[in-house]
């Protein structure tokens, strides 16, 4: 094995020295507090800079009534100071959207005016709400033309009254071939509530940006319901928004992402694939109003994932992006050419910023390794961020763990990097039970910000007494296409053994007991986990996979997106090489099996069918391997309520606690 190096990048994000001693007999983070925290999710700036709109994620409380999380707005000055409430629980309000008059719109289902999701408005001060819509089937997202004369929405078509009749008669039949009811584009002056269809039947409408002038907009749109289309055939559409004529704006290959108009309305700059087989939309392309010179403008050495981008000016673009395990906001021409940092790369994690009218501050939802999502504000002047809000002050009654990013090498010589978090009263020479922590996708990507949730209880391990480690493993997002590509063709193999050579060099570091190693992940993060349990049994004390991949073959059967998984992350057809597929599932090497293994999921779940946690509890259990199954009724791919969030958290302190200490 060759020598392992290790270096901690930074800890801007970790505990100050001070604080960590004053906080040293401070509890840590339990369960209940998890299921507690409070995230700021978006941070809009008003067009003259004076005020900041944000929603905040309100957890699930203990009625089960009111299980799952709803979503606050409030609108606060971007001074500082008292933020005003728009909409509280028990109501629910997203998509905050500022109006060329100064009002703030919002989608939002109010029981009193209407029991679908519509579009309102508010003045600054977060008072006279409007209903601005009245879409039969619900707004399901909406933009305004510049001069402020036109509501531009996407929303469902509605059941025909013969479709009504048949299915209250029981006829509620789900058949693959049956056509989708439309998803159509609707305008609709802001002084009236009669809107007009701009798109065809039989189009899914998934994405739209309307041109600066009013006149047009560009469509992102499928025609077949599964998710595999809309991750991975659709299309870009000019639409005019007077006669709903329509044209393909260029050509594309592979996922798309954000869309807008230079402030002109003479380019468009979207988000793309590098190839059909890229898993992001991480590259930015700009294309002519009438469709030509279509151009990729992503430097190719450029190592960095681009989430969001918006103008600047006609000539350039800003863009965020996820570089290694931290995010930066950047500048770039429109013809290409090289990046210019305008902020980030410090402790701030953000995914997108929303910039005032004269580019002189924006607004974004930042978190840092101590604290959830916040309102934040930045200038582009010298990049630098003050915090607005403190939803969740409890926390500094509370101790974490140390966090730091840390590099090793793989065996072909590539740098590898992760997300290390320290036990709660951690001491020097001391070696301690590793929970490894692997993300999903696989183009997932931990960062070195606040990672602590339901399914990744980072912080209750920590106070538990275990040494955490996110380690982002090749085909993880943060290095450009190549990176996120480098997995190809070989799940399952070197992209695990970086994890296991991660392991390795925190174990030449004196932190951890390598007999004491356990694994706990989600989707992607699960197949790992029960790769973990099965193929590398003899490194794995214990393993807890939730929503996990156990049988390449039959989860290629019965996922929505088998296309999306053959191409992007396997890169190879099941039907010409089904022996590969086979010999990368955890259930293929069950000779090797011993780890004891918890295996959970959503019994709601599309993307990962509950069949492939249940097939590997069986096989577990038929060779006598501790084992256990937790099925959670309602859950789609993931734990939406909060019993069911506190239940698996107990239970992964529960088998760690028994199989990696006791």
């Amino acid at each position: 094995m060759m020598l392992l190096l290790i270096t901690a990048l930074s800890a801007a994000g970790s505990i100050p020295a001070m604080q960590a001693t004053a906080q040293a007999q401070a509890p840590g983070l339990t369960a209940e507090d998890v299921v507690s925290v409070r995230t700021v999710s978006a941070a809009v700036m008003s067009p003259d800079g004076r005020h900041v709109a944000y929603t905040v994620t309100r957890p699930p409380l203990e009625d089960a009534n009111q299980a799952r999380s709803t979503v606050e707005l409030f609108i606060i000055p971007e001074a500082g100071g008292e933020a005003v409430p728009v909409i509280s629980y028990p109501l629910s309000a997203s998509a905050p959207y500022w109006l060329p008059d100064g009002r703030l719109a919002f989608t939002a289902r109010l029981s009193e005016h209407s029991n679908q999701v519509q579009v309102y408005a508010v003045n600054a001060s977060g008072e006279n709400i409007q209903k601005l819509t009245d879409a039969a089937t619900g707004v399901m997202q909406f933009a305004v033309s510049a001069d402020g004369s036109t509501l531009i929405y996407r929303s469902r078509d509605a059941e025909t009254a013969e479709q009504r009749q048949r299915r209250s008669l029981g006829f509620d039949m789900i058949v693959a071939s049956d056509p989708p009811r439309a998803i159509r584009l609707f305008a609709q002056p802001l002084n009236t509530a009669e809107s007009r269809a701009l798109t065809p039947d039989g189009w899914l409408v998934q994405d739209f940006a309307v041109s600066p002038d009013g006149r047009e907009a560009i469509v992102r749109k499928t025609t077949n319901p599964l998710a595999d289309y809309d991750l991975m055939f659709s299309e870009l559409h000019r639409v005019n928004l007077q006669t709903g004529e329509h044209s393909l704006l260029t050509e594309t290959a592979g996922k798309l992402g954000r869309i807008t108009y230079s402030p002109d309305g003479g380019q468009i700059a979207f988000l793309g694939a590098k190839v059909f087989s890229d898993p992001l939309p991480q590259r930015i392309f700009v294309v002519n109003r009438d469709g030509s010179n279509t151009r990729d403008i992503t430097p190719d050495d450029y190592h960095g994932t681009i989430e969001w981008i918006g103008w600047k000016d006609n000539r350039s673009l800003w863009f965020t992006a996820v570089e290694s395990t931290r995010t930066t906001l950047n500048e770039i021409a429109a013809r290409g050419g090289s990046i210019t940092r305008v902020a980030g790369g410090g402790a701030e994690i953000f995914s997108g910023i929303s910039p005032d009218a004269r580019g002189r501050t924006f607004a974004a939802a930042v978190n840092t390794s101590t604290h959830p999502g916040e309102a934040f504000t930045g200038t582009f002047r010298n990049g630098s961020f003050t915090r607005l809000t403190h939803h969740n002050s409890w926390l500094s009654e509370r101790s974490l763990g140390r966090q730091e990013t840390v590099r090793w090498y793989a065996s072909d010589g590539l740098w590898m990097e992760g997300v290390l978090v320290y036990p709660v009263g951690y001491q020097e020479g001391v070696r301690y039970p590793l929970a490894v922590l692997p993300h999903g996708g696989p183009e997932g990507v931990d960062l070195d910000g606040w990672n602590t949730r339901a399914l990744y209880p980072v912080h209750l391990l920590a106070a538990n007494g275990y040494v955490v480690f996110m380690p982002n493993y090749r085909g993880s997002a943060g290095r450009g296409s190549w990176f996120t590509m480098a997995n190809h063709r070989d799940l399952g193999g070197r992209e695990f053994e970086d994890v296991l050579l991660g392991i390795d060099f925190l174990e030449e570091k004196g932190l951890i007991d390598p007999a004491r190693v356990g694994m706990s992940g989600t989707s992607y993060g699960g197949y790992f986990s029960a790769w973990a349990g099965t193929r590398h049994s003899d490194r794995f004390a214990a393993a807890i996979t939730f929503a996990g991949l156990s049988n390449w073959i039959s989860f290629t059967g019965t996922t929505d997106i088998p296309v999306e998984m053959m191409h992007t992350h396997w890169d190879l057809s099941i039907f010409d090489n089904m022996g590969q597929y086979w010999d990368r599932s955890p259930v293929a090497h069950l000779q090797n099996a011993g780890t004891p293994t918890l295996v959970a999921t959503g019994l709601a779940d599309e993307r990962v069918h509950p069949e492939q946690a249940i097939q590997l509890f069986n096989f577990l259990r038929l060779l006598d391997v501790p084992t256990d199954l937790v099925l959670y009724p309602r859950q789609p791919h993931g734990l939406l309520e909060r019993a069911h969030q506190l239940d698996f958290m107990e239970r992964v302190l529960d088998w760690f606690g028994t199989y990696l200490k006791d």
